[in-house]
Protein backbone atom coordinates (compact mmCIF):
# COMPACT_ATOMS: atom_id res chain seq x y z
CA UNK A 1 0.00 0.00 0.00
CA UNK A 2 1.69 3.46 -0.88
CA UNK A 3 2.00 5.98 1.86
CA UNK A 4 0.41 9.14 2.18
CA UNK A 5 2.83 11.45 1.72
CA UNK A 6 3.49 14.01 4.28
CA UNK A 7 1.16 17.18 4.54
CA UNK A 8 2.88 20.59 3.49
CA UNK A 9 3.96 21.96 7.55
CA UNK A 10 2.38 25.78 7.88
CA UNK A 11 5.15 28.44 9.86
CA UNK A 12 4.49 31.62 11.37
CA UNK A 13 7.80 33.92 10.55
CA UNK A 14 9.20 36.42 12.97
CA UNK A 15 7.34 39.94 12.87
CA UNK A 16 9.13 42.77 11.07
CA UNK A 17 7.31 45.66 12.42
CA UNK A 18 6.97 47.45 15.10
CA UNK A 19 4.10 47.14 17.35
CA UNK A 20 2.89 47.90 20.54
CA UNK A 21 3.10 45.21 23.50
CA UNK A 22 -0.31 45.07 24.03
CA UNK A 23 -0.94 44.48 20.59
CA UNK A 24 2.48 41.94 20.26
CA UNK A 25 0.19 40.03 22.98
CA UNK A 26 -2.98 39.73 21.40
CA UNK A 27 -1.60 38.89 18.17
CA UNK A 28 0.51 35.81 19.60
CA UNK A 29 -2.63 34.84 21.99
CA UNK A 30 -4.79 34.04 18.98
CA UNK A 31 -1.90 32.53 17.23
CA UNK A 32 -1.66 30.05 19.84
CA UNK A 33 -5.53 29.47 20.05
CA UNK A 34 -6.56 29.54 16.49
CA UNK A 35 -3.92 29.40 14.07
CA UNK A 36 -3.10 26.01 12.66
CA UNK A 37 0.88 26.73 12.24
CA UNK A 38 3.26 24.51 13.57
CA UNK A 39 6.51 26.72 14.35
CA UNK A 40 6.60 30.54 15.51
CA UNK A 41 10.02 32.48 14.92
CA UNK A 42 10.18 34.89 17.47
CA UNK A 43 12.67 37.61 18.27
CA UNK A 44 13.31 41.73 16.88
CA UNK A 45 15.11 40.86 13.84
CA UNK A 46 14.85 43.86 11.75
CA UNK A 47 16.44 47.25 14.15
CA UNK A 48 18.26 46.07 17.54
CA UNK A 49 16.96 49.68 18.82
CA UNK A 50 13.50 48.19 18.89
CA UNK A 51 14.07 45.45 20.52
CA UNK A 52 14.17 46.27 24.55
CA UNK A 53 10.21 47.79 23.52
CA UNK A 54 8.49 44.26 23.23
CA UNK A 55 11.15 42.18 25.05
CA UNK A 56 8.47 41.70 28.08
CA UNK A 57 6.00 41.00 25.54
CA UNK A 58 7.56 38.38 23.47
CA UNK A 59 9.03 36.26 26.29
CA UNK A 60 5.17 35.97 27.73
CA UNK A 61 4.12 35.05 23.99
CA UNK A 62 6.30 32.78 24.11
CA UNK A 63 5.29 30.95 27.26
CA UNK A 64 1.60 31.29 25.69
CA UNK A 65 2.55 29.68 22.34
CA UNK A 66 4.70 26.93 23.81
CA UNK A 67 1.27 26.12 25.81
CA UNK A 68 -0.63 26.41 22.91
CA UNK A 69 1.52 23.27 21.34
CA UNK A 70 3.38 25.09 19.40
CA UNK A 71 7.31 24.72 18.29
CA UNK A 72 8.99 28.45 19.35
CA UNK A 73 12.18 29.48 17.28
CA UNK A 74 14.53 32.26 18.36
CA UNK A 75 15.53 34.34 15.52
CA UNK A 76 18.60 36.71 14.95
CA UNK A 77 19.08 40.10 13.92
CA UNK A 78 20.00 40.28 10.35
CA UNK A 79 22.45 43.13 10.99
CA UNK A 80 23.74 43.52 14.20
CA UNK A 81 25.39 46.67 14.41
CA UNK A 82 27.32 47.26 17.44
CA UNK A 83 28.40 45.59 20.25
CA UNK A 84 25.30 45.36 22.43
CA UNK A 85 23.52 44.11 19.54
CA UNK A 86 26.65 41.52 18.30
CA UNK A 87 26.95 40.29 21.72
CA UNK A 88 23.20 39.26 22.15
CA UNK A 89 23.44 37.51 18.47
CA UNK A 90 26.47 35.47 19.74
CA UNK A 91 24.20 34.88 23.28
CA UNK A 92 21.02 34.00 21.81
CA UNK A 93 23.46 31.91 18.99
CA UNK A 94 25.13 30.09 21.62
CA UNK A 95 22.20 29.03 23.97
CA UNK A 96 18.70 28.57 22.10
CA UNK A 97 17.71 25.20 21.94
CA UNK A 98 15.93 25.84 18.69
CA UNK A 99 17.32 29.08 16.49
CA UNK A 100 17.23 30.74 13.12
CA UNK A 101 20.30 32.86 12.18
CA UNK A 102 20.06 35.67 10.14
CA UNK A 103 24.05 36.76 10.04
CA UNK A 104 26.78 34.74 9.14
CA UNK A 105 28.27 36.25 12.35
CA UNK A 106 26.08 33.61 14.53
CA UNK A 107 27.88 30.34 12.90
CA UNK A 108 30.68 30.68 15.09
CA UNK A 109 28.72 30.73 18.19
CA UNK A 110 26.93 27.95 17.80
CA UNK A 111 29.11 25.53 17.98
CA UNK A 112 28.54 23.30 15.17
CA UNK A 113 24.85 22.93 16.85
CA UNK A 114 21.14 22.37 14.48
CA UNK A 115 20.12 25.79 13.87
CA UNK A 116 17.71 27.42 10.52
CA UNK A 117 19.22 29.28 7.93
CA UNK A 118 17.09 32.58 7.49
CA UNK A 119 16.18 34.24 4.28
CA UNK A 120 18.65 36.65 4.89
CA UNK A 121 21.85 34.66 4.57
CA UNK A 122 23.20 34.56 0.82
CA UNK A 123 22.54 30.77 0.20
CA UNK A 124 21.88 30.85 -3.26
CA UNK A 125 23.50 27.65 -4.80
CA UNK A 126 24.07 24.31 -3.58
CA UNK A 127 27.51 24.82 -2.52
CA UNK A 128 26.93 27.12 0.22
CA UNK A 129 23.96 25.20 1.36
CA UNK A 130 25.83 22.30 1.54
CA UNK A 131 28.66 24.02 3.32
CA UNK A 132 25.76 25.52 6.29
CA UNK A 133 24.27 21.73 6.38
CA UNK A 134 27.76 20.69 7.35
CA UNK A 135 27.90 23.03 10.28
CA UNK A 136 24.70 21.95 11.63
CA UNK A 137 21.71 23.70 9.35
CA UNK A 138 18.65 21.59 9.50
CA UNK A 139 16.16 23.63 7.98
CA UNK A 140 16.37 26.52 5.37
CA UNK A 141 14.01 29.38 4.26
CA UNK A 142 15.75 30.32 0.92
CA UNK A 143 15.87 33.70 -0.10
CA UNK A 144 12.71 35.19 -1.36
CA UNK A 145 14.71 35.87 -5.47
CA UNK A 146 15.14 32.23 -5.62
CA UNK A 147 12.52 30.18 -7.66
CA UNK A 148 11.27 26.74 -7.41
CA UNK A 149 13.34 25.26 -10.03
CA UNK A 150 16.53 27.05 -8.25
CA UNK A 151 15.31 25.62 -5.13
CA UNK A 152 14.73 21.82 -6.42
CA UNK A 153 18.59 21.79 -7.66
CA UNK A 154 19.81 22.33 -4.58
CA UNK A 155 17.62 20.51 -2.95
CA UNK A 156 18.85 17.33 -4.90
CA UNK A 157 22.49 18.35 -3.43
CA UNK A 158 21.10 18.83 0.04
CA UNK A 159 19.31 15.52 1.19
CA UNK A 160 17.95 15.58 4.63
CA UNK A 161 17.79 19.75 4.50
CA UNK A 162 14.25 20.47 5.64
CA UNK A 163 13.23 23.62 3.15
CA UNK A 164 10.88 26.18 4.07
CA UNK A 165 9.34 28.36 1.40
CA UNK A 166 8.66 32.09 2.22
CA UNK A 167 4.71 31.67 1.92
CA UNK A 168 2.97 34.69 2.24
CA UNK A 169 3.52 38.62 3.38
CA UNK A 170 5.08 41.24 1.85
CA UNK A 171 8.76 40.06 0.37
CA UNK A 172 11.38 41.26 2.57
CA UNK A 173 13.76 42.92 -0.61
CA UNK A 174 16.79 44.57 1.61
CA UNK A 175 18.26 46.09 4.39
CA UNK A 176 19.91 49.18 4.88
CA UNK A 177 22.32 50.93 7.56
CA UNK A 178 20.03 54.23 7.62
CA UNK A 179 16.56 54.30 8.89
CA UNK A 180 13.87 55.45 6.20
CA UNK A 181 11.36 55.98 8.44
CA UNK A 182 13.85 58.37 10.67
CA UNK A 183 14.68 59.97 7.34
CA UNK A 184 10.57 60.55 6.53
CA UNK A 185 10.07 62.27 9.88
CA UNK A 186 13.08 64.64 9.68
CA UNK A 187 14.86 62.74 12.21
CA UNK A 188 17.85 60.34 11.98
CA UNK A 189 18.44 56.49 13.57
CA UNK A 190 19.86 57.37 17.09
CA UNK A 191 16.87 59.92 17.81
CA UNK A 192 14.41 58.28 15.54
CA UNK A 193 11.39 58.23 18.42
CA UNK A 194 11.03 54.96 17.00
CA UNK A 195 8.35 56.36 14.46
CA UNK A 196 7.96 53.26 12.37
CA UNK A 197 5.13 52.11 15.10
CA UNK A 198 3.08 54.35 12.94
CA UNK A 199 2.77 52.28 10.49
CA UNK A 200 2.31 48.40 11.48
CA UNK A 201 2.36 46.56 8.04
CA UNK A 202 4.70 49.26 6.70
CA UNK A 203 4.62 52.44 4.71
CA UNK A 204 3.66 51.97 1.14
CA UNK A 205 6.22 54.06 -1.53
CA UNK A 206 5.06 55.07 -4.97
CA UNK A 207 6.46 56.40 -8.26
CA UNK A 208 6.44 60.10 -9.13
CA UNK A 209 3.28 58.84 -11.35
CA UNK A 210 1.82 57.61 -8.28
CA UNK A 211 2.20 53.65 -8.80
CA UNK A 212 2.58 51.84 -5.71
CA UNK A 213 5.73 49.65 -6.04
CA UNK A 214 7.58 49.33 -2.93
CA UNK A 215 7.05 49.59 1.13
CA UNK A 216 9.63 50.11 3.88
CA UNK A 217 9.94 49.46 7.29
CA UNK A 218 12.57 51.24 9.52
CA UNK A 219 15.68 49.83 7.52
CA UNK A 220 13.73 47.18 5.76
CA UNK A 221 12.30 47.41 2.20
CA UNK A 222 9.41 45.30 1.56
CA UNK A 223 7.38 44.66 -1.35
CA UNK A 224 4.26 46.38 -2.04
CA UNK A 225 2.61 43.13 -2.64
CA UNK A 226 2.14 40.02 -0.50
CA UNK A 227 3.40 36.94 -1.93
CA UNK A 228 1.05 34.74 -1.63
CA UNK A 229 2.31 30.70 -2.79
CA UNK A 230 -0.55 29.32 -5.03
CA UNK A 231 1.67 25.71 -5.69
CA UNK A 232 0.21 22.65 -5.52
CA UNK A 233 1.33 20.32 -2.78
CA UNK A 234 2.78 17.75 -5.03
CA UNK A 235 4.69 20.57 -6.73
CA UNK A 236 6.02 22.17 -3.59
CA UNK A 237 7.77 18.11 -2.21
CA UNK A 238 8.73 17.89 -6.09
CA UNK A 239 11.15 21.14 -5.24
CA UNK A 240 11.85 19.30 -1.99
CA UNK A 241 10.01 21.87 0.19
CA UNK A 242 8.42 20.73 2.56
CA UNK A 243 7.22 23.53 4.84
CA UNK A 244 5.30 27.45 4.09
CA UNK A 245 6.41 30.30 6.04
CA UNK A 246 4.11 32.89 6.99
CA UNK A 247 5.10 36.26 7.83
CA UNK A 248 2.70 37.97 10.42
CA UNK A 249 0.73 41.11 9.32
CA UNK A 250 -1.44 43.15 11.48
CA UNK A 251 -4.86 41.97 9.99
CA UNK A 252 -6.24 38.05 9.09
CA UNK A 253 -3.53 35.73 9.81
CA UNK A 254 -5.50 32.70 11.08
CA UNK A 255 -7.86 33.34 8.11
CA UNK A 256 -4.59 33.18 5.71
CA UNK A 257 -2.94 30.10 7.43
CA UNK A 258 -6.92 28.56 7.49
CA UNK A 259 -7.24 29.04 4.16
CA UNK A 260 -3.63 27.43 3.13
CA UNK A 261 -4.07 24.57 5.68
CA UNK A 262 -7.58 23.83 4.00
CA UNK A 263 -6.31 24.05 0.47
CA UNK A 264 -2.83 21.56 1.20
CA UNK A 265 -4.80 19.40 3.27
CA UNK A 266 -7.40 18.82 -0.17
CA UNK A 267 -10.73 20.70 0.96
CA UNK A 268 -10.99 23.42 -0.94
CA UNK A 269 -9.65 24.65 -4.78
CA UNK A 270 -7.21 26.88 -5.45
CA UNK A 271 -9.48 29.71 -6.64
CA UNK A 272 -11.27 30.03 -3.08
CA UNK A 273 -8.40 29.52 -1.59
CA UNK A 274 -6.91 32.84 -3.28
CA UNK A 275 -10.31 34.49 -2.72
CA UNK A 276 -10.18 33.99 0.65
CA UNK A 277 -7.08 35.58 1.42
CA UNK A 278 -7.69 38.53 -0.55
CA UNK A 279 -10.32 39.08 1.28
CA UNK A 280 -9.01 38.77 5.00
CA UNK A 281 -5.72 40.61 4.83
CA UNK A 282 -4.64 44.10 3.79
CA UNK A 283 -5.98 45.87 0.81
CA UNK A 284 -2.99 44.94 -1.32
CA UNK A 285 -1.95 43.22 -4.63
CA UNK A 286 -1.31 39.66 -4.42
CA UNK A 287 2.44 38.86 -6.10
CA UNK A 288 4.40 35.20 -7.24
CA UNK A 289 6.45 36.02 -9.85
CA UNK A 290 9.92 35.33 -8.03
CA UNK A 291 8.96 31.44 -7.81
CA UNK A 292 8.12 31.17 -11.49
CA UNK A 293 11.42 33.10 -11.95
CA UNK A 294 9.61 36.30 -13.24
CA UNK A 295 9.49 39.77 -12.05
CA UNK A 296 8.59 39.33 -8.46
CA UNK A 297 5.62 41.97 -8.45
CA UNK A 298 4.11 39.30 -11.09
CA UNK A 299 0.72 37.58 -10.22
CA UNK A 300 -0.43 34.61 -12.65
CA UNK A 301 -2.58 31.70 -11.03
CA UNK A 302 -2.78 28.30 -12.70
Amino acid sequence: MALKPAPIALSLGPLYFNWPSAQVLDFYARIADECPVERVYLGEIVCGKRAPLTQAAIASAAERLERGGKTVIWSTLISPVNRRERRLTEELAADGEHVELNDFGGLASRGGGAFTAGPFLNVYNESTASMLQQMGCTRWCPPVELSLPAIAEIATHCPGLEIELFGFGRLPLAHSGRCYHARQHGLNRDSCRYVCEQDPDGCRVSTLDGTAFLAFNGVQTLSDGLQLCTETPDGLRQAGISALRLSPHSVGMVEVAVALRRYFDGQTALGEMVETVRASTLPLPLVNGYLAGKAGLEWTIP
